[in-house]
């Protein structure tokens, strides 16, 4: 059993599935981030995906973000959770097969939501898998609100309030850039990569940027930002790098030197 404080890392779905397939994971990259985690050895982990292809066309088609308007939505609610069911299936798949004691845990199970936002959760079955050794592996996830019905619960959202809970003092986003930039290196020319910031930094870029207007119901990485600040705000630091380039996530997770970006309270 272990008492060392948990380490969180969000895999986007941008590095796990093909974005531009429907239903098309990676597993190419599934396998190689797998073979990473394992070398670092990493204790008390907790891995949580993006839905990439899998959920979030599915959860746009269906209006699902918004909650519960009409009947049809019930099905779209039943895919998305079965999509991101294969897509987590898979993911747990490549980590077992390096020997790492993977196990799928779905919010959806044990986590509510108010208007969007975690209200109520039941942590100790995950407690107790961490001490005795197991790697739970979860999912942006379609979960029970007591005002919409239903709605997207990020896995973004997760990793803050998870790190929050368990007493993390660090989350390792894995995003396919090399870190933050001042605007969307995908589109703009001119953006430039952040290698350091604050936490008050962090709020005034947030406060200036725009939304992604990508398929990305859960807000692309502005959305992704402000659910880290939260967690930055109360102390803990993250760590932005680059999943897609091989070894800069075992980098990250070793707490060797990585090239990507750190944020920090201040």
């Amino acid at each position: 059993m272990t008492s060392e404080a948990a380490v969180i890392v969000k895999l986007g779905g941008s590095v796990v599935t093909q974005k531009s397939e429907p239903m098309a994971a990676d597993i190419r990259a599934t396998k190689r981030l797998a073979k990473e985690i394992k070398e670092a050895d990493a204790r008390n982990l907790v891995l949580v995906h993006g839905g990439g292809s899998f959920g979030h066309p599915l959860a746009k088609k269906y209006g699902l973000k918004q909650g519960l308007v009409e009947r049809r939505q019930l099905m779209g609610f039943a895919l998305t959770h079965l999509a991101m069911t294969k897509l987590n299936t898979l993911i747990v798949e490549s980590l077992t097969s390096e020997g790492l004691p993977a196990v799928s845990l779905r919010p959806s199970a044990f986590v509510v939501t108010e208007a969007g936002r975690i209200e109520a959760g039941d942590l100790e079955p995950l407690r107790r898998l961490l001490q005795l050794g197991l790697v739970p592996v979860m999912c942006g996830d379609v979960v029970a609100d007591r005002s919409l019905g239903f709605t997207v619960l990020s896995g973004d959202q997760l990793c803050s309030r998870l790190a929050l809970d368990l007493g993390s003092n660090r989350i390792i986003v894995g995003v396919d850039v090399d870190g933050l930039y001042t605007a969307d290196p995908k589109t703009d020319s001119a953006a430039k990569m952040v290698e350091t910031a604050t936490s008050t930094q962090l709020r005034l870029m947030l406060e200036r940027a725009q939304p992604s207007e990508r398929l990305d119901v859960t807000g692309g990485m502005v959305g992704k930002m402000w659910e880290m600040l939260q967690f930055v705000e109360k102390g803990g630091v993250v760590l932005v790098v680059n999943a897609a380039r091989a070894g800069r996530l075992s980098k990250a997770l070793k707490g060797e030197e990585f090239y990507g970006t750190l944020i920090r309270p201040g």
